[in-house]
């Protein structure tokens, strides 16, 4: 029996065929990872760190060049959509579609000297959508390997893909994103990332396994996508900006702690408490980032699970980013029952923007199986799932 991934090339090559037809074309595979943020609660915007992993769950497609100027893209659930490369500005009636990520995607590979020309591409994802493991980032890279491989043009490393990626999603898609998911999704493994230089991210690969020290990763849907939320997701970074502002800087990096704790008295009475407690969060947070970076480098299992469960209470009780209050507080009703199961074992905590979306806990081998029966009893079925991290980052090659 083919694996998985193999009976979805399969899938795809069928689909090809039925949708553009081969023709005796040259076929490109690529595959992008989903991420999973592994240390590093909203910190990159901030200029801290962050470590993250790409996840054994993908964007496949396979593709070939059209002989045209569209792009013309087939996305299994998804209507097809067709895009004319004639004119690659950004587009009003293309934001948060993606037309525009398309578009984007193109003319950033423009930039490396590429000419753009048309091709066909189908695509399959088994990333959960909405759950917070950056599906998009995902999507951007795919389709930028795509233009790499078929436009005559230099090598484009990760790093340079990843700021690509980025541009896209906000100048083309229209939402402000940090660096973090693209970056982790073109570098593979588990990379630790610190966003100092926006620009120019230093990136180092963490050699960590974690089911070889006995733990799987396991990401629960809380049962609601996070853009309900997108209003309180904005307000955390714009409250953090407006204490850095008080320093006059633009990021909390740029203001270090002993001049932020002189300033404590002054700032609550002007920003209000919940600014203050969000800046206290990002401090703690940027030592706690690299704790656990040091405990993984170390191989200390159980120092990153004490540090990581250190993270999630900052989380609830700094960031304010599980709960905004009220009777609907779907993660910290997620986070609530995952401890119940977990019993002081493992780690549990908020994952990506937090409000909704999805919660991560590192759970011992030997209970996962129960661990993730009562959360698909409470929350649904199919609401928690266990992932591995994949070496690779989002690639293409010909496949004939």
């Amino acid at each position: 029996m083919r694996d998985v991934k193999g009976r979805r090339l399969e899938g795809l090559l069928a689909s090809f065929d039925a949708s553009y037809g081969t023709n005796g074309r040259r076929l490109v595979r690529v595959e992008a990872p989903a991420r999973t943020e592994i240390a590093g609660n909203h910190t990159d915007h901030e200029g801290g760190d962050v470590s993250a992993g790409a996840l054994n769950r993908s964007i496949l497609g396979v593709a070939a060049a059209n002989g045209t100027n569209e792009v013309r893209l087939s996305s299994e659930g998804f209507d097809p959509i067709t895009v004319s490369l004639d004119e690659l500005e950004p587009r009003a009636d293309e934001k948060v579609t993606t037309k525009g990520l398309v578009r984007g995607m193109a003319a950033q590979l423009a930039t490396t000297g590429r000419t753009p020309q048309g091709f066909d591409l189908v695509m399959t994802s088994d990333i959960p959508s909405g759950g917070g493991l950056s599906s998009s980032a995902a999507l951007e890279l795919a389709i930028g390997r795509v233009m790499e491989t078929l436009w005559e043009g230099p090598t484009v490393n990760a790093p340079t893909l990843a700021r690509m990626g980025q541009i896209s999603e906000q100048r083309y898609f229209g939402k402000p994103c940090g660096l973090m998911d693209q970056m982790s999704v073109a570098v593979g493994g588990i990379a630790h990332m610190s966003f100092l230089d926006p620009e120019n991210p230093v990136v180092t690969r963490l050699d960590f396994d974690f089911e070889r020290a006995g733990y799987a990763i396991c990401l629960v849907d809380v049962g609601c996508d996070h853009s309900r939320f997108t209003d309180e997701y904005a307000a955390v970074p714009d409250e953090m900006h407006a204490v850095a502002h008080e320093f006059g800087v633009d990021r909390l990096c740029e203001v270090d702690a002993e001049s932020f704790d002189a300033a404590v008295p002054a700032l609550r009475e002007k920003l209000g408490d919940r600014a203050l407690l969000r800046a206290i969060h990002y401090y703690r947070e940027e030592e706690l980032v690299h704790a656990r970076r040091d405990a993984l480098a170390a191989g200390d299992i159980d120092g990153f699970l004490e540090l990581t469960r250190e993270s999630g209470a900052s989380s609830a009780m700094f960031l304010q980013n599980v709960s905004c209050g009220g009777s609907y507080q779907p993660a910290m009703v997620a986070l609530g029952l995952a401890e119940r199961l977990l019993a002081g074992l493992g780690a549990t905590r908020i994952h990506g923007g937090g409000f909704g979306g999805s919660i991560q806990a590192f759970v011992p081998l030997d209970d996962v199986r129960d661990f993730t029966s009562g959360m698909d009893s409470w929350l649904g079925e199919g609401s928690c799932e266990r992932y591995a991290i994949s070496t690779e980052g989002a690639r293409a090659s010909w496949l004939r």
